[in-house]
This record gives C-alpha cells, sequence and structure tokens, in this order.
C-alpha cells in the first residue's frame, strides 16, 4: 500500500492547527471554557477576536494564525506545482478530497474543488491539475473502498 502524500501533509498540518492558541464555542459555558484555555477570564472579551466558524483567538496572535494558514496554502500550491505528471501528489490528493466528498455516489467533483480551492482559471494554469483529477476520478469509479 502507497502512502498518500497529500493525506500524509494534511495531517501535520491539521497537527499544528489542533497546536495553535483558539478555541470554538458556541455557548456561553464553551466560551468561558475557551477563554480559561487561554488563560484569561471570560470577561476579558477585549483581548480575543472571532475567527471563523464560531472560533476565537487572542488578538496579538491573529497575524500568527493568518501566517500559519498562508504557509499550509503555499505548501499545497507548491506540492501541486512539483507533481509535473499529475500521478503523484496531485492524483493523491483528488483522491482523498474525492473520498470526503462522496464522489462515487454523486459522480461530482464541484465539492471537491470547491474544498480545495481550485477554480477554473487554476485547472487550465495548471494543466496536470486535469490529469491529476481524471486519473483520482478514474481510480475512484474503479474501486468503491477508498485506502
Amino acid at each position: 500500500m502507497s502512502t498518500n502524500q497529500y493525506q500524509e501533509m494534511r495531517n501535520r498540518q491539521q497537527a499544528e492547527v489542533n497546536a495553535f492558541p483558539m478555541f470554538f464555542a458556541f455557548n456561553k459555558q464553551q466560551f468561558a471554557e475557551g477563554m480559561r484555555k487561554l488563560g484569561l477570564s471570560p470577561s476579558d472579551t477585549r483581548q480575543v477576536c472571532s475567527i471563523f466558524g464560531g472560533g476565537y483567538c487572542r488578538k496579538s496572535d491573529v497575524a500568527k494564525l493568518n501566517e500559519m494558514f498562508t504557509r499550509h496554502r503555499k505548501e499545497l500550491e507548491d506540492a501541486i506545482a512539483g507533481d509535473k505528471t499529475g500521478q503523484g501528489f496531485i492524483c493523491d490528493m483528488f483522491l482523498q478530497e474525492l473520498e470526503n466528498h462522496e464522489y462515487s455516489y454523486t459522480g461530482d467533483v464541484q465539492e471537491t474543488l470547491d474544498a480545495l480551492g481550485i477554480t477554473a482559471q487554476y485547472m487550465e494554469a495548471v494543466p496536470q491539475l486535469l490529469d491529476g483529477l481524471a486519473l483520482a476520478c478514474e481510480k475512484a469509479m474503479q474501486d468503491d473502498c477508498f485506502d
């Protein structure tokens, strides 16, 4: 069984996100617990800001958070650029995300492309993306069970 390069990268990036000092809260109790996790009192609301999806972090950490996500995106783009045929990292990436978005049931790649932030213009600019997507779709349809 071969190693999925894309999944390895995502696991590494997710571990970094999980270690970042932020929290998610959807009620007052979760917010208070999250504030304590950051070493703050629940009343120290001026020291935090809302980020995305119910998330919060210290205002002083926003630049570091943005830098981390920018670095993650660059790592993805560099890995894509490094796969000149689309048969390595790109195929792994599409195969993993096709699975995540139930391609074998829907036959629709749009959710996968949206999740990856891949536009039609990006596909045109990086032709190996189309080759990798075609290969991943073929593999996905041949094998109902993803590794």
